[in-house]
């Protein structure tokens, strides 16, 4: 993963003007964020839907153009999607650390996400699928990377101004994540799929500009490698690389011609991968022999943070799956009398934490100065409790749904409220722990570690859904929700176990 700049590293350079009080580079950064999560949140809200128009779980009538899968078919992709994502984070950092800097590594994502939306807004599987994999690599190249270069915007991990300019950064990603399915929702859902596919396009290529034309804001840190790689290195990773790609290339060219080749050729392989490469990883580092005592106690400690948030994310990204798929198709799509495409749910999410996020970290500020702030564990065990207690309502609808009524959308308004609040939860406490309980060997890596948890948890709601298992059933929901539930309640129970084993970090 990538590195951060140190405390001795010099100003970016800079005519003087600022943005918001921080450095202009971070308008660059900004606007290249918030028009990729534009690009992205926008094709994952048509993603479900458009897999779904004209097959056996999409009554509703959506327009044809679609490839007509069943739901499991369409969980299954999307959540593989998903997990790609997030696995091809860390890669994307050893690129960015070894072998292009940050800099030209982002550039390279956004000119791969791209290329990617294009070829989605062509017809037919075959390119639908191209694209989908180029825009899964380019999100994975660019989410490390643009982070880091946040970072070389300051004069270290003291420089007072950091934490918000991180927090302006985030802004823009739920910014883009708002308006994408209010305007790529729409035009694709309502006029022409591809058509929708082609203006997160259009997002990027906007984002690409930007980023062009403001790198010369950014830090001269952002464009140097790190650790680049020695000529041994460099001609060891090409052979490991072409030997895999030979024996891929071979063996798939085997199945293919002898007929026997399924979509489960392609999704079972790319799903055990995104549970066996995390619990490799996690092995790996917890077993590396130059760890202190202390250290190894503390990766004891994260692997419990680490197998939770799996539960969590499991859950939690279902709401552009199989919550999105029912809003599709058993809820009403109009709030009085007003009709809206089903894709805008996914704007809820974003304007939620946009909303939410001051008002819980303004509650952690007023509970500290009375001495009475939750813990990280048990902010942590909050979390999944509201994920699993998001799911258990879910279950009201459904029940009602179960004679073809079309229930109020409002109910889905308070599942991903209620998801809303367990992310706000979690996702902050767990990036902050991962920081705090990471071997000092390893301090870089970790945020790609942290990510794994997603691809894990996505790489089992793929599994199921390629099972046949049906993940909108209430008895399937009611066990992820007592699932979810009951870790959390495990970690709280377990909180001075998991206290002890996390050292002098609470």
């Amino acid at each position: 993963m990538a590195t951060t700049l140190t405390k001795d590293a010099p100003s970016p350079p800079g005519d003087g003007k600022t943005f918001f009080g921080h450095p202009r580079g971070l308008a660059t950064l900004f606007m290249t964020e918030m028009w990729e999560r534009f690009s992205f949140y926008g094709m994952r809200a048509l993603l479900t839907i458009y897999l779904l128009s004209g097959g056996p779980d999409a009554s509703k009538g959506l327009h044809a153009g679609g490839l007509g899968m069943d739901l499991a078919a369409a969980t299954a992709i999307y959540s593989i999607y998903n997990s790609l994502v997030y696995l091809l984070a860390m890669p994307g950092g050893w690129l960015g650390d070894r072998v292009w800097s940050p800099r030209r590594t982002v550039a390279v994502a956004a000119g791969t996400i791209m290329v990617g939306h294009l070829t989605l807004a062509l017809p037919g599987s075959g390119t639908f699928f191209i694209g989908l994999a180029l825009v899964a690599l380019g999100s994975g190249l660019l989410k490390a990377n643009i982070s880091t270069m946040v970072g070389h915007l300051y004069k270290g991990p003291n420089d007072p101004r950091r934490d918000g300019g991180f927090t302006i950064f985030y802004m823009g990603i739920n910014v883009g994540a708002f308006f994408a399915p209010l305007t790529i929702g729409t035009v694709g859902e309502k006029y022409s799929w591809h058509l929708g596919f082609a203006l997160a396009a259009v997002g990027m290529a906007l984002g690409l500009i930007q980023f062009l034309i403001g790198t010369r804001h950014l830090s001269p840190e952002s464009s140097k490698v790190p650790q680049p790689l020695s000529r041994e290195e460099r001609s060891s990773w090409l052979r490991k690389g072409l030997l895999w790609l030979i024996v891929a290339v071979v063996a798939y060219a085997v199945i293919g011609l002898s007929g026997h080749f399924t979509m489960n050729w392609a999704m079972i392989p790319l799903t055990v991968a995104g549970l066996v490469i995390p619990a490799g990883v996690l092995w790996r580092i917890k077993r590396d022999k130059a760890l202190s005592t202390g250290e190894q106690t503390k990766m004891s400690g994260y692997i419990w943070f680490f197998v939770a948030a799996a539960v969590f994310w499991m859950i939690y990204d279902q709401g552009g799956s199989t919550v999105q798929a029912f809003g599709t198709d058993k809820a009403s799509d109009s709030v009085l009398g007003l009709a809206f495409p089903t894709s805008w749910y996914q704007s809820l999410n974003p304007v939620f934490i946009m909303a939410l996020a001051p008002v819980l970290a303004w509650f952690w500020l007023w509970l500290n100065r009375r001495g009475k702030e939750p813990s990280t564990v048990t902010k942590f065990s909050v979390g999944l409790v509201f994920i699993g207690v998001s799911f258990f309502f879910f279950l009201i609808p459904l029940f009602m749904a179960v004679d073809g009524t079309l229930v109020s959308p409002m109910w889905l308004v308070g599942i991903y409220l209620i998801q809303t609040v367990g992310e706000l939860c979690l996702s902050p406490v767990g990036l902050s722990v991962t920081t705090k309980m990471a071997p000092e060997k390893y301090a870089s890596q970790m945020m790609g570690v942290w990510f794994l948890a997603v691809t894990a948890g996505d790489s089992v709601t793929g599994l199921l859904s390629i099972a046949k298992v049906d993940l909108s059933g209430t008895g399937v929901v009611t066990m992820e929700a007592a699932l979810a539930t009951l870790a959390g309640l495990a970690v709280v129970m377990y909180r001075r176990r998991v206290r002890d084993l996390m050292g002098e970090i609470h």
